[in-house]
């Protein structure tokens, strides 16, 4: 028999999802051994979504072939650290994410990523010990396509990450886009609604003003003017609501697709010109907390981030 005990980092879960990112159970028997008691929670009875709280020890008895670490800490050792780091406290930092690097592992394998060298810099800092976490690793709080750049969330420790979750899904956190279109929207400044619906197949959206089909879901696009040349503008966007593609595909729809788009614009001039990828930037952050339930990161609330607009490449031709 072994037995776990519940740290910081792996309270407030579910049992089952902490035994899956702790052992290497295969889920069938991981569900099985709940429920014949071979996984305990204090040495009682547990159901498959009871949440742990530090301090809990969990008997298992299981071969011991289930409890080996997978975790190789040499490669955090061996990666040359690149990371453009705007903001960093004991629970969170803020990356500059360049447009063309993944923010996670893709299906071929790559670990040259963007999490990959978060948790290889808080290793090599200290600051992350895989050996002494049981369920934890740190971990990005949003996600940022790979050929768009922008400020990507990450969370040190569990707390922070599950705060930093349910804020995002809340939307708590303002997003504001710079892109760069082609031509000049009329007006230069509004807020358009729509709807989108998602083909899984050819990873693209479609939208529609009227009559959306069944399983479209509305979108709603704040944008304003920032600056102009005699066939582009420069756009903030704010997102009111955030969908997969919805800045490319508004904006395409409504009759201006973004700069070196070629999934919804016709890119090919744009290539010739040097755009290697969709003129867009997540460049300003603003924490909008609602404090009615105190957390760990009540400190970041009225807070805001961004990254100069100098800074980002496809804006220096509007200056």
């Amino acid at each position: 028999m072994r037995e776990l005990i519940i740290g910081p980092n792996d309270a407030g879960q579910r049992l089952d999802k902490f035994i899956t990112k702790t052992l290497d159970l295969p889920m069938s028997l991981l569900y099985k051994s709940i429920r014949l008691k071979k996984i305990k929670v204090n040495r009682k009875r547990a159901e498959n979504n009871t949440i742990l709280h530090e301090g809990d020890t969990i008997q298992c008895f299981l071969a011991e072939e289930f409890f080996e670490k997978k975790t190789d800490t040499h490669s955090y050792e061996s990666i040359n650290v690149h990371l453009d780091i705007i903001y960093e406290d004991e629970n969170i930092m803020l990356l500059n994410k360049r447009p063309g690097v993944s923010v996670h592992e893709d299906e071929k394998g790559s670990t040259n990523t963007l999490i990959t060298h978060v948790q290889a810099y808080l290793y090599q800092k200290g600051e992350y010990r895989p050996d002494e976490e049981q369920s934890f690793a740190p971990a990005l709080c949003n996600r940022i396509d790979r050929n768009t750049g922008g400020i990507v969330i990450a969370a040190k420790n569990a707390e922070s990450l599950r705060v930093m979750n349910e804020k995002i899904k809340m939307r708590e956190i303002d997003k504001f886009y710079l892109a760069a279109v082609h031509g000049i929207p009329k007006p230069e400044s509004a807020t358009i609604r729509g709807y989108l619906l998602k083909d899984e197949k050819q990873n693209i959206v479609r939208v529609y003003e009227k009559n959306p089909p069944r399983g479209a879901k509305e979108i709603i696009t704040k944008y304003k003017g920032v600056a102009k040349r005699s066939d582009s503008a420069l756009i903030e966007v704010e997102l009111l609501t955030g969908r997969t593609h919805q800045i490319r595909a508004h904006m395409s729809y409504i009759g201006h697709p973004l700069i070196g788009d070629g999934k919804y614009g016709i890119n090919k001039d744009d290539r010739s010109k040097g755009y290697k990828f969709q003129a867009l930037y997540s460049y300003r952050l603003r924490f909008s907390f609602d404090t009615s339930e105190p957390t760990v990161l009540d400190y970041l609330n009225g807070k805001e981030f961004k990254i100069p607009k100098k800074d980002i490449y496809f804006t220096k031709e509007y200056f």
